[in-house]
């Protein structure tokens, strides 16, 4: 099984054990307890609000993810995750208007992913609003509003959205870069020979 789907079934089924257990209350990311409960800055990312915010999150990673996992290795689809998801919850931790808030969510790490996709797919066509537009501009135009939306108190971790976002295109760019080195170093070898 793939890892898309893999944290698809993980967050479903932690959701299903969230009220139960009392998950949020031990495990969302509050920025006042950060430092002296400093799991949360991971255990929160697989945390969800509700239905709608679990549904939401998780049809953009099954779209975004399994397209990403098609790029790379299982190792850096991880890595894009969960670092993607660390700086978003730095930024939230750095921005908020209120420290006693608990944010939770998959979105940071997924922004991560939408941003990693950009800068390695730049032109791939997503729709929004059936509307085609290319990858990039999409990404830029999320990047716009997440920023925008830090200034507006809300119950959107929108720090999250935008420095997943933006670690997610950082690392991608990197991997852009490598990849096009070992390709460019692989064609000069070939001439030689």
């Amino acid at each position: 099984m793939n890892l898309t789907i893999s944290l698809i079934l993980l967050m479903t089924f932690i959701f299903i054990l969230e009220y139960p257990l009392n998950l949020l209350d031990y495990f969302s990311f509050v920025p006042k307890y950060a430092f002296s409960q400093p799991w949360t800055f991971f255990t929160s990312i697989f945390l969800h609000a509700n239905f709608s915010h679990l549904f939401y999150n998780m049809l953009a990673l099954f779209f975004f993810g399994l397209y990403l996992e098609r790029l790379v290795d299982k190792k850096t689809y991880l890595s894009i995750f969960f670092i993607s998801g660390l700086f978003g919850n730095l930024l939230f931790l750095l921005t908020t208007y209120d420290t006693s808030i608990p944010a939770v969510g998959a979105s940071g790490a997924i922004y991560g992913i939408i941003g990693a996709l950009a800068a390695l797919r730049p032109n791939a066509i997503v729709y929004v609003y059936f509307t085609p537009m290319p990858l990039i501009v999409v990404a830029f135009l999320w990047a716009v509003i997440s920023f925008i939306g830090i200034f507006i108190p809300s119950s959107i971790a929108h720090a999250a959205h935008l420095s997943g976002l933006v670690t997610g295109y950082a690392i991608g760019y990197i991997l852009k870069k490598r990849e096009r080195k070992r390709y460019f170093g692989w064609y000069r070898m070939k001439k030689i020979f």
